[in-house]
């Protein structure tokens, strides 16, 4: 019995010494990958400074009406993610990507990342850009949230607002809130300070509308900064900032949404939290559609379609 007891513990601790030696190996690449990336991370948009560091905002296209897209939490490259809709609507408008800190080519930088600093930091980097109001805000995702309260706060920037699976204030439980996210936090952390996720992120697993060079760049992008401070911070002044929202006077504008089926996000709750919002406001529409989440890159041709339509009668 104590000789199998110690032939397996000796294989566990091969097993270990092999884990830890695979670990170090891929460490070391990473360190490697990280120098020979550097070239990808040229920015594709204007570079403007804010609060003494660098947001990138792009732009594309020129029109009468300004619209602003607005990433969802955590979106590692939002010039790349949301391409696939905005090609389609920049021969018509003008279109502007926001970076916020910590997504994309912007800096990843120090300080609370509450929602009236990051709304303050992204009207400021827009007019910096050259990008004026007012503005038609696309949110998706979490960025419903900000959206709503610029809105709220500044009516005369604000035409309209096209909801990308956007988040509203009842979008969310407080078991969410209540969620601190240590341990996810954590393994990300793990995994991009590691290199091990680059096992992880392939070409295969990119949609279609990538090419090589724009999977290259957002691979570069997502090992240095995936889930890093600046994004995780964000999740914890979401609670805060929906108390904002219901402190005042929910903005009556024009507006459209475009709602997934609720599998990825809060599956009924998250469509009735939708339509709730939309109630009582005097222009608003729903529109459902049978995909994901990521409603730009699985509808992006019905979504354009009927923002152009949208479009033309706030021109009535």
């Amino acid at each position: 019995m104590k000789k199998a007891l110690k032939i397996t513990g000796k294989i566990l601790l091969g097993i270990l010494i092999i884990l830890l030696a695979f670990i170090l190996v891929m460490f070391i690449y990473h360190r490697i990958m990280l120098h020979k990336e550097k070239p990808l991370l040229e920015p594709l948009g204007q570079m403007v400074e804010v609060d003494g560091n660098q947001m990138s905002i792009y732009t594309e296209g020129e029109g009468d009406h300004t619209l602003v897209i607005m990433s969802g939490g955590g979106d590692v490259s939002p010039i790349l993610d949301y391409s696939p809709l905005y090609r389609k609507l920049s021969d018509t408008y003008k279109i502007a990507v926001i970076e916020k800190f910590g997504y994309g080519f912007s800096d990843v930088v120090d300080g609370e990342r509450d929602f009236d600093t990051i709304l303050r930091q992204d009207r400021e980097a827009l007019q910096k850009a050259g990008v004026e109001a007012p503005y038609i805000l696309c949110p998706h995702s979490m960025s419903g949230i900000e959206a709503i309260l610029w809105a709220q706060k500044y009516p005369d920037e604000v035409e309209a607002i096209v909801g990308l699976d956007m988040s509203t204030p009842k979008s969310f439980t407080e078991e969410e809130f209540a969620d601190d996210g240590k341990t996810m936090t954590a393994l990300y952390t793990f995994l991009r300070e590691s290199g091990l996720g680059r096992l992880v992120l392939t070409d295969s697993t990119f949609p279609d509308h990538y090419d090589q060079h724009e999977k290259e760049i957002y691979k570069a992008l997502t090992f240095r900064k995936f889930a890093n401070k600046n994004v995780e911070d964000e999740i914890t002044h979401l609670a805060d900032a929906i108390e904002e929202i219901n402190s005042a006077d929910k903005p009556d504008i024009p507006t459209l949404m475009f709602l997934s089926d609720g599998k990825e996000t809060g599956g009924q709750m998250w469509i009735d939290a939708m339509h709730d919002y939309a109630d009582g406001l005097t222009d608003a529409q729903v529109i459902e559609l049978d995909c994901g989440h990521m409603v730009t890159t699985e509808k992006p041709d019905e979504i354009a379609e009927a923002m152009r339509e949208f479009i033309a009668g706030l021109d009535k």
